[in-house]
Parts: structure tokens; C-alpha cells; sequence
């Protein structure tokens, strides 16, 4: 039951930034499972087009899902903005539709740009949305090098194979 309450807000997120039309592209665990990769993740992970324009409409879109900074004291000011957004780069949050990760630069890759050029649409929960290549993926997960990355890879290899 969790895993189907999990899908209806990834859904929801992904359906309110399409209706948006907030510029990103999905990276991370999810790009990971669209692709073919039988793992699972917590979190959504979008790369986001740092235009003016783009962060105004994508604070505006997350106003009403009470965003919240993960992982920091809970009386820690912070109201996500464009001003929030233009001074920082990558921030993890907390959302009324589950955890969602914004990155502004994403490792081996670089800035929205970048990642949009090694993206393609593809239908994730009947929401066509740009997602992160398989190439894209490896020169993502080869440049974090964490430990999990390192295991993404040899699954990313075998869908090359």
C-alpha cells in the first residue's frame, strides 16, 4: 500500500511540474527505474533550467506543497523563492507530495543545459516528462562515485549489454 501512496505523489509532483511548465529533467533513482533498472528510491531528483523565469515559476508551482529544507534543524528559516533559488544551487527538500531533490548542476555532467542535451521524453506514470539517457546516467553516477553509484553503474552497464 505504501509503494502505491509513494507512486500517486510521485505522480502528482510530476504532473505539477509538467502543468507548470517548469523546465527539468529527471534525474536520480527515477531516471534509473524509467530506464529499466529494477531499484528503488525515496526521493524525486530533477535538474532545473536556472533561467529567470524557470525559478520564479517553479517556487510559485511549490508554494503550496510547504517545501522544506531535509535534512536541517526544523526552526532553520527558510522560504523557497526565486531569490532562494537564484542564491543556492542544489537544495534537498521536503514536500507535501514526498521528498524532492533540486539540482541546478548535476556531477559529470553540468547545468540544465547539459543535462537536457543527454535527455529524452519518456512516460512515467502516463506523465511524458524529460528523463535522463542511459549515457546520461553513467557519466552522472561514474563522476558521484558514492558507493550506491557504483552499483547503479554495473546495472546500467548490463542494460547496455
Amino acid at each position: 500500500m505504501q509503494r502505491k501512496h509513494e507512486n500517486m505523489q510521485l505522480r502528482a509532483l510530476l504532473t505539477l511540474l509538467v502543468e507548470q511548465k517548469i523546465r527539468f529533467s529527471v534525474i536520480g533513482g527515477v531516471a534509473l527505474i524509467a530506464r529499466g533498472v529494477q531499484r528503488s528510491t525515496q526521493d524525486l531528483d530533477i535538474a532545473y533550467a536556472r533561467d529567470r523565469q524557470n525559478l520564479a515559476t517553479l517556487a510559485a508551482a511549490l508554494k503550496p506543497l510547504h517545501p522544506k529544507l531535509r535534512g536541517v534543524p526544523g526552526d532553520l528559516p527558510f522560504v523557497l523563492d526565486e531569490a532562494s533559488l537564484r542564491s543556492g544551487l542544489n537544495f534537498t527538500l521536503d514536500t507535501d507530495l514526498g521528498p524532492l531533490d533540486l539540482l541546478g548542476e548535476v556531477p559529470g555532467l553540468g547545468t540544465f543545459d547539459q543535462v537536457d542535451a543527454v535527455s529524452s521524453e519518456l512516460d512515467i506514470g502516463g506523465i511524458q516528462v524529460a528523463v535522463l539517457t542511459v549515457e546520461g546516467l553513467v557519466r552522472s553516477k561514474r563522476a558521484a562515485g558514492r558507493p550506491k553509484d557504483l552499483v547503479d553503474l554495473g546495472y546500467l552497464q548490463s542494460l547496455k549489454d
